[in-house]
């Protein structure tokens, strides 16, 4: 399933979801379609879901507080595994993903990748330097 307009795209490929674009939704019912697709993602009983921001060039707070939400659906399903992948590219990205940590006590924040598991906690084996080193998530 795909959902778009001219400034935004957010569509899923097996158990990864990309955002692309500018998110400017006048708030969270505008932002709801988006929230059905990755919640009705997160229930299919993936072992890891991936959140790629990679393109996501602009998020405002309506639209990182649906992220945040999201994030704590996946914290409820217990050995989830949720990756962020996140770029340093977009000011916002290195601003915002960060503080995913305070919403979730169980995720790592390495380098433009956050990672978090359920209810349990999860370090990293390796944290991802860049981009162009590996487009895999440290698993």
């Amino acid at each position: 399933m795909e959902i778009s307009d001219e400034n935004f795209r957010v569509w899923a490929e097996k158990n990864e979801v990309f955002f692309d674009g500018v998110f400017r939704l006048a708030g969270p019912d505008a932002y709801a379609p988006i929230y059905s697709l990755v919640f009705g993602l997160l229930h299919e009983g993936h072992k890891q879901v991936t959140f790629n921001l990679t393109g996501l060039e602009f998020l405002n707070s309506s639209g990182i507080n649906l992220l945040a939400k999201l994030t704590i659906e996946a914290r409820k399903m217990g050995d989830l595994l949720l990756v962020v992948k996140g770029t340093n590219q977009y000011p916002w990205q290195a601003k915002s993903l960060p503080r995913s940590q305070e919403v979730t006590p169980a995720s790592r924040f390495a380098l433009g990748v956050i990672l978090c598991r359920g209810k349990s906690q999860f370090t990293p084996r390796r944290a991802v330097r860049n981009r162009s080193q590996s487009q895999q998530p440290p698993i």
